[in-house]
């Protein structure tokens, strides 16, 4: 058993403080305080459920669904991801671009998953496929840059500085592989076509978002 846990961008400090991206990861840690206490109807309320979507309702759980989690575990995960990339893109989009980038990144992953399976029954919630999104346009804008990254195999572990196209790279191609599964959790997943969505959408649309001069920032040593 083994993992890797990307812990940020080693090669450049950020300009400003990535202000954006904590906001967004306070709004997620509070609506799974709001889950913990609303339980499955919550959660039924405000994921997104294909079958009901493609019958033309709750179409604004496309939005609220990125901000739901299934467990302690996936609201981590996704976090920590958010984390590793999020600022120095933050830092190259400005934070009010960043915040639109994010959120139809999110919402253009859950949609293609509903394209995926449109009669699916099983929620769909995560902030997985905004993440994605964000990695996507990482990789097109800093695929040289070195990702601090924490990984272990069994009892053995290191911190190693990765190249963002070999770490996302690898991430991708997992994703690619397990099309077609859902991640089953206590009220349902978040299938691998939405994180692929929103990669494709972050890789296609990082250069309309990005603000090319501060691409070139200072990096730092490592």
């Amino acid at each position: 058993m083994g993992g890797l846990i990307p812990l940020g961008d080693a090669s450049r400090r950020p300009r400003s403080a990535a202000v954006a991206t904590l906001l967004i990861i306070l709004v997620n840690a509070f609506v799974f305080l709001e889950e913990l206490g609303g339980g499955n109807r919550f959660v039924r309320t405000w994921s997104a459920i294909p079958v009901r979507i493609t019958h033309g309702h709750h179409a604004i759980t496309l939005l609220t669904s990125m901000f739901l989690h299934a467990s302690w575990m996936h609201i981590i995960g996704n976090m920590i991801f958010l984390w590793a990339f999020g600022p120095a893109m933050e830092d190259v989009m400005g934070h009010a671009r960043y915040v639109i980038f994010y959120l139809a990144g999110g919402v253009t992953a859950m949609m293609v998953q509903i394209l995926a399976a449109p009669n699916s029954t099983i929620s769909c919630l995560g902030a997985s496929g905004a993440i994605a999104a964000v990695m996507g346009a990482f990789i097109v804008t800093f695929p040289r840059d070195r990702i601090r990254t924490f990984w272990f195999i069994l009892i053995f572990f290191r911190v190693s500085y990765i190249p963002a196209v070999v770490l996302i790279g690898f991430w991708i191609f997992t994703q690619i592989l397990n099309v077609g599964v859902v991640a089953d959790a206590q009220s349902g997943g978040v299938a691998y076509m939405a994180h692929i969505g929103g990669f494709a959408f972050g890789m296609i649309t990082a250069r309309a978002f990005v603000i090319r001069d501060r691409v070139a920032f200072r990096g730092v040593g490592y």
